[in-house]
């Protein structure tokens, strides 16, 4: 170390006095000196863009080198849209200023980006470049992208090309992006994602339909589901599955049988001339159901199943995914009446059922669930012989009479003229009503057309046979006229009787016509009880009557007026009454009386 001093040589012009003085050895200036130094820096201005290289960086500041004397700090936020961003990459900075009261150079790459934005939006646009963006919120349609620190527009529908149902994963990321449209005038920008794989897909697609055949299988995944069918993406290329080719079953949502971004194996079905609609299948990947619908299955068996669809007419039965029975509406029950289908089963209920018939070519079935009880009519004539009495439940109406229900599967006709043997009636609503109860009596049985005739008035004693022998050819009875008509008037007689008489016969001796509610004494001219029809007359009491007849007349009225307690003679009224049983007993007392009367 002695030696290799000795060997140094000191500076034989230097000038010491100068060094004391605090200049330096070289005989410059310090002023020279500084100038020498700054004319080896960059020359900057403020407010000016310049690129500059990054020499450090943590989570909060980026420190940037643009070889000016000292190095800027500029704000991690700044360069959110590039997560990429490591030492050594040029960026773009603006000055802010060379120096603030700290001596600090401040720098924005944020100020820088937005000076030239525009300029390199444009450029972007022009040559179709892809650029990079930061994703900074959510809006409405869309989100809002930071590029070159501009805030362009990127549309819901731009940013893949699925739909999106969750925008808010996107907040945050930095993604790759094309420029497809700028407004210059109100400073608007729109970009895409979905451009960028569309072009990727483009391809794909071209060399999927190349290659498509009925047939072929290939695998999916779900891509939307609406209420008809799914749309699978097929690597670029789209296919619909119908709802019915879902399932061999009934599927009231496709949401049923799929999920959204499912992978599932689809079989293409068919395509059109251009192959942009593809049919596809699911359900056509496994065997009809009814090819593996067991062999000893027959008509007669008992199957079980559940209610799928229902219709006015019946309702279909699934016995197995994708095998279906129909019970028609006429096979529910073994009543005759129309009825829905709804009033015996909904959708969703399990019910049990008789095979009917099984055409496995045809792959139908019908079903029935009234054989599940014995018919009605296998022993009508035991349960319902002629002349047997029931309560039976009135089912419809009809101008001709009423078809009532004794029970289910057995109904009968009343005809009109079987509910009263007095009463003329023009409706059977006069009698009863819609579900009402009535007393029948079994008249006839025609087992072969499941049809009986029943009757109302049976259940009480004919009337006309008393009435015949009451209402003799010229035995005379007091009346009202409780109706006029076009061909005479019509007389109420005692017993709840109708009488008919004609213009003629309503004149009263003094030459006037008889009126409504008058009470008059007629004579019976025609009885007929078939017909049920009886013929009065006014006029003849008088025009017949001899003296001897009219003494006879007054006193037979006396006697009337003395015994009308005992007879219990029924008060005549306007109304037309029904004939009771209490009526038919009286009647009969009185017929018994006369007949014995007569025999005196």
């Amino acid at each position: 170390m002695i030696d290799n001093l000795k060997n140094v040589q000191p500076v034989a012009d230097f000038d010491w006095d100068a060094y004391e003085l605090g200049d330096s050895f070289t005989g410059k200036s310090k002023e020279e000196l500084v100038e020498t130094y700054d004319q080896s820096l960059n020359k900057v201005n403020d407010k000016e863009v310049v690129m500059g290289k990054v020499t450090a960086m943590n989570k909060r500041e980026v420190v940037v080198n643009i070889g000016y004397k000292s190095d800027g700090i500029v704000s991690m936020n700044e360069f959110r849209y590039n997560p990429d961003l490591k030492i050594g990459d040029e960026v773009e900075v603006y000055i802010e200023s060379q120096e603030d009261k700290k001596g600090q150079l401040i720098l924005s790459h944020k100020k820088a980006r937005a000076t030239r934005s525009w300029d390199r939006v444009n450029e972007a646009l022009e040559k179709d470049e892809i650029i990079k963006g930061y994703i900074k919120c959510r809006t409405k349609g869309g989100m809002i992208v930071d590029v070159f620190g501009i805030e362009a527009f990127l549309p819901g529908s731009q940013i893949d090309v699925k739909p999106i149902r969750d925008y808010d994963v996107f907040v945050g990321k930095t993604m790759e992006f094309k420029v497809v449209k700028i407004n210059h005038e109100f400073k608007n920008v729109v970009v895409s994602h979905k451009a960028l794989i569309e072009a990727e897909l483009e391809q794909q697609k071209k060399d999927i339909i190349s290659k498509l055949e009925k047939g072929q299988v290939l695998e999916g995944t779900v891509k939307n589901i609406t209420s008809y069918g799914v749309f699978i993406d097929l690597g670029g290329v789209d296919g619909l599955i119908h709802i019915t080719d879902l399932s061999w079953g009934r599927v009231q949502h496709p949401e049923e049988v799929v999920k959204l971004d499912e992978k599932i194996n689809v079989v293409i079905l068919d395509f059109d001339d251009d192959k942009k609609r593809i049919a596809l299948g699911l359900k056509q990947l496994t065997p009809h159901p009814w090819d593996a619908l067991s062999a000893e299955l027959k008509v007669g068996d008992k199957v079980k199943g559940k209610v799928v669809v229902m219709a006015d007419y019946g309702a279909f039965i699934e016995i197995a995914p994708g095998v279906e029975g129909l019970i028609h509406v006429s096979e529910m029950s073994w009543a005759q009446h129309l009825r829905s289908a709804q009033d015996f089963m909904k959708v969703g209920d399990e019910v049990e059922a008789v095979v009917l018939t099984l055409d496995r070519d045809e792959r139908k079935m019908s079903l029935g669930i009234k054989q599940l009880k014995p018919d009605p009519w296998g022993n009508i004539e035991e349960k319902y012989p002629v002349g047997s009495k029931h309560t039976a439940k009135v089912r419809n109406f009809t101008n001709f009479g009423v078809f009532a229900e004794i029970e289910e599967g057995v109904d009968g006709l009343i005809h009109i003229s079987d509910l009263s043997w007095t009463k003329k009636i023009k409706h059977p609503s006069e009698i009863t009503q819609i579900g009402a109860d009535i007393d029948v009596q079994v008249l006839e049985i025609d087992k072969d057309n499941r049809r009986l005739s029943l009757g109302h008035k049976q259940l009480e004693e004919n009337p006309w046979d008393v009435f015949e022998t009451i209402f003799t050819v010229g035995s005379v009875h007091e009346g009202t006229v409780v109706e006029m008509v076009d061909k005479g008037a019509v007389i109420s007689l005692p017993y709840g009787v109708e009488g008919f008489a004609t213009p003629k016969h309503l004149v009263k001796e003094d030459g006037s016509q008889a009126k409504v509610d008058e009470k008059l004494d007629f004579k019976v001219i025609e009885f007929n009880k078939d017909s049920k029809r009886i013929i009065v007359s006014h006029s003849r009491t008088f025009e017949d009557e001899k003296p001897e007849a009219k003494e006879a007349a007054a006193e037979r009225k006396a006697k009337k007026s003395a015994k009308k307690e005992k007879e219990d003679t029924i008060v005549q009224s306007s109304n037309v009454e029904k004939t009771t049983l209490g009526d038919i007993e009286e009647l009969a007392a009185l017929k018994e009386k006369l007949s014995g009367g007569d025999a005196k």
